[in-house]
């Protein structure tokens, strides 16, 4: 603890002798007897070793899967060793938001690493860094889109429920309109996009691609409807899917947004994660969070400063336009550092994995009756009919160390990664079979 307590008793003692005190109870002399607390009946302190069985103990009470066939949103993915050794430095452990810029040039130079290696991956022009989530960096990426004359969102039923959630929670704040379309065969209607935005008002049609069902949508005919109605189009994307699926930029998408939990970051009952959020150039003002820039000092040094940050989100927040304040620095750096261990062609390796396995699986399920829901196309997700009762299959999956697909609606729905070898698909249809 001697990071955290900087002073020593002899400072503290000549502190309180020149505010004329003697102990520090003294600083709270003023506050009525009734309401200071004398006794907090702490227990006694446990050794190291009681400690750690009292922990292990309670560690033992979980349920920890050998293979996991579950996503909806959260991803099982290897994550190399480089990437919890780099992060896991003092130095790092702690950073937090560069408020001295000038003298936080790790901190900055780590954050202008991941926002090139999004651009590159997302392929818009500028990306920002601080956001909090996918779902959160989604309705951020709404606000973006607004305009004095136009306002409100477009986008179907087959985005992930939660991030509609957390627009809706957002743009219920500013009076911001959510128009919701039904999807069809799993998908955004084209034509009901269209006829939504045929009065000229929304700013903006919002996808996500892969869905929640996991199928790849029609981004680039979306994307042409948006702005045939001078609508901009977000584009929510699986990173690890754009290690062989085209990038949003390349499908005409103006903002690109997403959760970078698959890159690098554990599942960890939930988080903490991290949203990405990148956009074209003229979008650049309107970024919320912070960027940073390379630039040169006064003696021709490389160095990092920062370039635009929105400080009415700090200080003014009543005419603030986000307020995102925080700093997701360590998530940044463990994605940056995810990323440059496995290369682009790691990256394509795992998409293409994810992709096999996905699609064997979903063959040698509709042999044993679990038949696909949609007919479209998919990248390492997808829906599928339960024949048998979904919680007793479930369970019968955890009895033999296997977190099955997610029960929605009677029907279950499947992912796979490059974490689920043949031998855990075997496992899993072995299990099927007999409960069939």
């Amino acid at each position: 603890m001697g990071s955290y307590i900087p002073s020593t008793p002899a400072e503290r003692s000549a502190m309180l002798a020149e505010l004329g005190l003697k102990t520090p109870d003294d600083l709270f002399a003023h506050l009525p007897a009734a309401v200071r607390t004398h006794e907090l009946n702490i227990p006694n302190g446990l050794s190291e070793l009681e400690v750690s069985r009292v922990m292990e103990g309670m560690a033992s009470r979980n349920t920890q899967f050998t293979s996991i066939f579950r996503g909806a949103g959260a991803y099982w993915h290897y994550i190399p060793a480089i990437v919890r050794t780099v992060t896991s430095k003092e130095e790092f452990l702690t950073s937090y938001t560069p408020y001295r810029a000038e003298i936080s040039q790790g901190v900055l130079q780590s954050i202008f690493e991941y926002q090139t290696q999004i651009c590159e991956l997302t392929g818009m022009d500028v990306s920002n860094a601080s956001m909090y989530d996918g779902a959160s960096a989604s309705a951020e990426a709404v606000f973006m889109c607004e305009e004095r004359k136009r306002s409100g969102v477009v986008l179907s039923d087959s985005v992930d429920p939660q991030i509609r959630e957390v627009i809706a929670t957002y743009c219920e704040s500013r009076g911001v309109p959510v128009v919701v379309l039904p999807s069809r065969d799993g998908v955004t209607d084209c034509e009901a996009v269209k006829a939504a935005l045929a009065g000229g008002t929304p700013a903006s049609v919002f996808v996500q691609s892969p869905n929640y069902w996991g199928l790849i949508e029609p981004v680039a005919d979306l994307a042409e409807i948006a702005h045939g109605s001078s609508a901009k189009l977000i584009m929510n994307a699986n990173p690890v899917s754009l290690g062989m699926l085209k990038t949003p930029a390349e499908l005409g998408a103006d903002i690109a947004v997403g959760e970078g939990q698959p890159l690098g970051l554990p599942l960890s009952f939930g988080g903490p994660y991290i949203g990405y959020l990148a956009c074209r150039k003229d979008l650049m003002r309107r970024l919320p969070g912070r960027i940073v820039g390379q630039t040169e000092d006064n003696q021709g040094r490389r160095c990092f400063v920062l370039t635009l940050q929105a400080r009415e989100q700090h200080i003014r927040r009543e005419k603030a336009s986000s307020n995102i304040c925080s700093n997701e620095a360590l998530c940044a750096m463990t994605v940056s550092v995810y990323l440059a261990s496995i290369g682009a062609e790691g990256l394509e390796r795992a998409a293409r994995a994810s992709y096999a396995n996905a699609h064997y699986l979903a063959e040698e399920l509709d042999k044993a009756g679990f038949h696909r829901v949609h007919a479209k196309e998919f990248f390492h997700e997808f829906l599928t009919e339960c024949p048998v009762d979904a919680q007793m299959l479930c369970q019968k999956l955890a009895d033999a160390g296997i977190l099955c697909g997610l029960p929605v609606d009677g029907r279950l729905l499947w992912c796979c990664t490059e974490m689920n070898s043949r031998a855990d698909l075997e496992k899993l249809l072995s299990v099927i079979r007999e409960v069939c």
